[in-house]
C-alpha cells in the first residue's frame, strides 16, 4: 500500500466523522425533545453519551473501503479481521451504553474478538494467549480514561500516531492504515468531543480506541523485524492509560473500595482538585502520553537505546504516586460524642410548653403563699367601732369612745393587753 492511499483513507475517515458526529449534535441540541416514559434519560442526553459511534462509522467505513478496494496488499487478512473484531467490541458498547451489560459479559466478548484477531494474524499459541490478554488489559485501560472531556480522544490521537510511525518504519505500511484512520477520525471527532463536550464517546467509542489501538500494536509487534526491540518499545505507548488503572485500583485498595465501583478518583479528577481546569487536563495527559509514546517510536526506529525507556517509565512511577497525595474521597462524617454532663435540649412540642408554664405557675404560687405567710396580720381591736368584723382597723382612722386613736396590738398577739392599756390611757 502506497502513501498516498494511506493519506486519501485518512482524509476519508477525517471528513465522514465530522459529517456525522455534527449531524448528531445538532439533534441532540434539537429543542423541545419530549423525555421517554418510565423516568428514562432524555433522547438528547442518550445521543451525546452514544456519539462515540460517528467516530467508529467514520473510521470504520474508511478503513472498509480501503481493504475493499484493495489498498492492504497481503495484511488485508489481519487488517480485516482487527476491524470486525473492534467493530463487535464497539457493537457491545453501544448496546452497554443504552442500557448497562455485566462485566463478565463484555470480558468475553472481547476476548473473543481478541481471539478472531490473534487466530487471523497467525501467532503461535504462547504469543496469542499473551496477545490475547494484553489486548483485553489494554482496551478496558484506554475506556477508563473516558471521564472527562476530550481526554480519551486526545490519548487515543497521540497514541494511534505513535502507531503509524511504528508501521512505517517497521517496513509493513499495511498495518499503517487503522492507524492513520484512527488519527484522522479522532482529530474530527475531537473538534465536538472538546470542552465543553457536545458529544462523548463513550462505551461504544472508547471500547473501539482501545481496541483498535491495542490489537494494532500487537499486530505490528509481530510483524517487526527480530532486531529491533518491539516487545519494549510497543508497549510503552500504553504507559498512561495503564498508569490510570493503576493508579485507581491502588487509591481504591488503601480506602477499602470496591475495584469495580467507578468513582471520581482518576487522573483528571485528581487534577481538578487541585484547580486544573477540563481543557488543562486534557492538555497535560496528552502531553504526558506523548513522551512514553515519542520515546517509543525512537527505540523502535533503533534511534534510541531500550534502556532509554525507563525515564518515562520512572516519570510515570513519580506521577502516579504524587496523585495518590491529592485526596480524592471526602472522608466519613462522624457524630459528635455524647457525654453524660452535656443539657438535654428543651423539648418545642405544645405538650411541654404547657407542662411547663403550669410547673411556673404552681412555683409561683407556693412562694406568694409562702411570704403571707412569714408577715402576720394585725388583729382587730375589741370594742372598736366602725370596723367589720374579720377586718383590721386602719392606722390613723379607728379611734376610742373618748376620741383618741386606737393603738395596734403588740406582736406577741395578746388583745386584751393592748384593749386595757388604751382605757388607761383614756
Amino acid at each position: 500500500m502506497n502513501v498516498l492511499g494511506i493519506i486519501a483513507s485518512g482524509v476519508a475517515a477525517l471528513f465522514i466523522t465530522v459529517a456525522l458526529a455534527k449531524s448528531a449534535r445538532r439533534v441532540a441540541l434539537r429543542p423541545r425533545i419530549p423525555d421517554e416514559p418510565g423516568g428514562r434519560a432524555p433522547r438528547a442526553e442518550a445521543l451525546r453519551r452514544t456519539g462515540g459511534a460517528t467516530a467508529v462509522l467514520g473510521i470504520g467505513t474508511a478503513t472498509g473501503a480501503a481493504l475493499w478496494l484493495g489498498a492492504a496488499d497481503d495484511a488485508a487478512r489481519s487488517v480485516g479481521g482487527l476491524l470486525a473484531g473492534a467493530g463487535a467490541v464497539a457493537a457491545l458498547g453501544l448496546v452497554h451504553d443504552l442500557k448497562p451489560l455485566w462485566a463478565a459479559l463484555r470480558l468475553a466478548v472481547q476476548a473473543a474478538a481478541a481471539s478472531l484477531v490473534v487466530c487471523l494474524a497467525g501467532l503461535s499459541p504462547a504469543a496469542g494467549v499473551l496477545a490475547v490478554v494484553w489486548i483485553v488489559l489494554v482496551t478496558n485501560a484506554f475506556a477508563l480514561l473516558d471521564h472527562a472531556d476530550g481526554l480519551l480522544t486526545a490519548v487515543g490521537l497521540v497514541t494511534a500516531a505513535g502507531l503509524l510511525a511504528c508501521a512505517f518504519v517497521g517496513g509493513d505500511p499495511a498495518l499503517a492504515l487503522l492507524p492513520a484512520t484512527m488519527v484522522a477520525g479522532l482529530a474530527g471527532f475531537l473538534l465536538h468531543n472538546w470542552h465543553p463536550a457536545r458529544l462523548r464517546l463513550g462505551a461504544c467509542g472508547a471500547q473501539f480506541t482501545g481496541f483498535a489501538l491495542a490489537a494494532s500494536g500487537a499486530l505490528i509487534q509481530a510483524a517487526a523485524p527480530s532486531g529491533r526491540a518491539a516487545w519494549a518499545a510497543l508497549p510503552a505507548l500504553a504507559t498512561v492509560a495503564l498508569a490510570d488503572s493503576a493508579l485507581v485500583l491502588i487509591s481504591r485498595r488503601r480506602a477499602a473500595r470496591s475495584p469495580l465501583r467507578d468513582t471520581d478518583d482518576h487522573i483528571a479528577h485528581r487534577l481538578r482538585r487541585v484547580r486544573v481546569t477540563v481543557p488543562g487536563a486534557a492538555v497535560l495527559t496528552a502531553l504526558w502520553a506523548g513522551v512514553p509514546v515519542a520515546t517509543g517510536a525512537l527505540v523502535y526506529a533503533e534511534l534510541l537505546h531500550p534502556a532509554f525507556l525507563l525515564l518515562p517509565l520512572a516519570g510515570t512511577a513519580a506521577a502516579v504516586y504524587a496523585l495518590l497525595r491529592i485526596p480524592a474521597y471526602a472522608p466519613p462524617r462522624t457524630a459528635p460524642p455524647r457525654t453524660g454532663s452535656s443539657r438535654t435540649a428543651p423539648s418545642r412540642t405544645p405538650t411541654s410548653r404547657v407542662t411547663q408554664d403550669r410547673t411556673i405557675t404552681a412555683r409561683r404560687r407556693t412562694e406568694t403563699a409562702d411570704a403571707g405567710a412569714a408577715v402576720p396580720a394585725a388583729a382587730p381591736a375589741t370594742g372598736v367601732k366602725g370596723s367589720a368584723p374579720g377586718r383590721g382597723a386602719p392606722t390613723g382612722s379607728a379611734r376610742t369612745a373618748a376620741g383618741h386613736p386606737t393603738v395596734p396590738p403588740p406582736p406577741n398577739g395578746r388583745p386584751a393587753e393592748a384593749a386595757t392599756a388604751a382605757a388607761e390611757r383614756g
